[in-house]
């Protein structure tokens, strides 16, 4: 069941392809309006196309001040307002600390923590004249524990989480939420080529012992987004199979 959106105008950044693009259907599925943003725009417009009359797409560099404005500028000449925003956008990496360059780490930084940040300060004034707004920052599992070789994409998706709080502590009182969303592995363009497969007992690391779907990932962004979750600020919403919340029976007997 689709949360209700009705009514509501969301960014979602990242929005052309993974959990961007479940993440903007499950908008317009929940009666919404999207703006989605990318670099990638040829499969940003497709994207946005599919989905209808409800969505638009703006290319866009989330490191840009410039861009920044430009998209929500564009939400509200077609829609009114900015109700939502889904900071999705971001890269992953892979490798030890010792390999890490201190220019490839400065980069993953600036787009994947520093990009949210000038997100969030952007679009805050937008959502004060709404009349309050909701605010949904992914994250990841390796935002809330240490995982070998992200070196650079950890310490990001560490500082979204963190980042995700203080906005929830300084904006709560005037109407806007701000929550982080953690997922596992999930099956993107993005993560395929690590080789993962889809199905029952190909992901052992999770209680689960499977890789999530980007619907998945859109259903619990969509319930922040909507006024079902009016008292959630803060939170930290882990969707990843109980990956992250502590050894499985596999792991503790060889069996299961």
């Amino acid at each position: 069941m689709a949360a209700d959106l009705e009514g509501k105008v969301v960014v979602v950044t990242g929005g052309a392809r993974g959990l961007g693009a479940a993440a903007a259907k499950a908008v317009v599925e929940g009666g919404g309006r999207v703006v989605l943003t990318d670099v990638l725009e040829d499969e940003g417009r497709a994207t946005a196309e599919a989905l209808g009359d409800a969505a638009r797409f703006v290319r866009h560099d989330v490191t840009s001040e410039d861009d920044w404005r430009t998209v929500l500028d564009h939400a509200v000449s077609e829609f009114g307002a900015v109700h939502g925003l889904v900071n999705n956008a971001g890269v992953s990496t892979g490798g030890t600390l010792e390999e890490e360059s201190v220019e490839h780490f400065r980069k993953v930084i600036d787009i994947n923590l520093v990009g949210v940040f000038i997100g969030m300060k952007t679009v805050q004034p937008l959502m004060l004249r709404a009349g309050g707004g909701s605010v949904v920052n992914i994250s990841s599992a390796a935002g809330l524990t240490a995982l070998a070789m992200t070196g650079a994409y950890g310490a990001s998706k560490w500082g979204v989480r963190g980042l995700s709080k203080i906005g929830a502590v300084e904006w709560s009182a005037s109407g806007i939420r701000v929550n982080s969303v953690h997922p596992g592995m999930v099956y993107t363009p993005m993560t395929e080529v690590t080789g993962i497969r889809r199905g029952e007992g190909n992901y052992p690391g999770a209680a689960m012992g499977r890789v999530g779907e980007p619907e998945e990932i859109a259903s619990a962004v969509a319930y922040l987004l909507s006024d079902a979750a009016s008292y959630v600020s803060g939170a930290e919403i882990a969707v990843d199979g109980a990956w992250t919340a502590g050894k499985t029976v596999r792991d503790l007997t060889g069996q299961g």
